[in-house]
């Protein structure tokens, strides 16, 4: 029972145990958040997630072994509406250095900016454990924009201010430690649970007489699981998210 419940418990504490200048940055991404929305930027949420292959078949193999399994990597976007109307990506981990898939994120600007306006996306940042914001006994300034590098580094692409602001948007990070206020995750864990559940609805056998091999249509797997997450679902996910945006305001203010 133990090996169960502990990893629970660990996720309860750490939930609480938020020292003074991580609510302070967290306060900070919320004001501007709001002072942006408040003038007009519609809010839109960009992320990716790792698609193992072994989590395509279904295999199960020892973890040394899985290391060397080509990895995937889903990168889309999503505002209150639903996905954004951008063809997601989904780039082979080792295809190309990150430095040379930044073209991708221009290429998502500019779909926003001709389906939404201006927008501010809000992403994650690998290398920023949390945004870096306010020195230690200092309030942030409401709808002071916190102090950034040139670009946001995700695993599999950059995301620069220089073309988010080209275009008419704002770019911003969610304080990692304030995983309620990021809703992508809910859309991943939607789409692998899919892919878990559907995997054989999307396979093709073939037994010969010296031979057998299985095909698995990735592309449509992907595309239905994506599909899942309905605009009525990320209405309700953005609505919980509002309210956690609240509560934080409410509570750190």
């Amino acid at each position: 029972m133990q090996h169960f419940t502990s990893p629970l418990l660990c996720h309860i504490i750490r939930r609480g145990c938020f020292d003074a200048a991580s609510k302070r940055q967290c306060l900070q991404y919320l004001r501007v958040l709001r002072t942006l929305q408040h003038n007009g930027f519609n809010p839109v949420f960009l992320g990716e997630t790792d698609i193992p292959e072994s989590l395509i078949t279904g295999e199960k193999t020892a973890e040394k072994t899985s290391l060397h399994w080509p990895v995937w990597t889903l990168v889309h976007a999503a505002s209150h509406q639903g996905w954004v109307p951008w063809r997601y990506k989904l780039l082979l981990r080792v295809d190309l250095p990150t430095h040379q898939q930044n073209g991708i994120f221009q290429e998502l600007c500019e779909s926003l900016t001709t389906c939404y306006g201006k927008c501010v996306i809000v992403t994650r940042d690998k290398t920023q454990p949390m945004l870096a914001g306010a020195k230690e006994g200092k309030e942030p300034q409401m709808g002071t924009l916190p102090p950034v590098t040139p670009a946001i580094c995700m695993s599999s692409i950059e995301c620069c201010h220089e073309a988010a602001r080209a275009n008419g948007h704002e770019l911003l990070v969610v304080p990692s430690r304030y995983s309620y206020l990021y809703p992508m995750d809910v859309a991943w864990s939607s789409l692998k649970w899919f892919i878990i559940n559907n995997r054989e609805d999307f396979a093709l056998r073939s037994l010969e007489s010296t031979y057998s091999y299985r095909c698995i249509l990735f592309s449509d797997l992907i595309v239905k699981g994506i599909e899942k997450m309905t605009p009525n679902k990320w209405k309700v996910v953005f609505n919980r998210v509002k309210k956690w945006e609240n509560y934080y305001l409410d509570t750190l203010s």
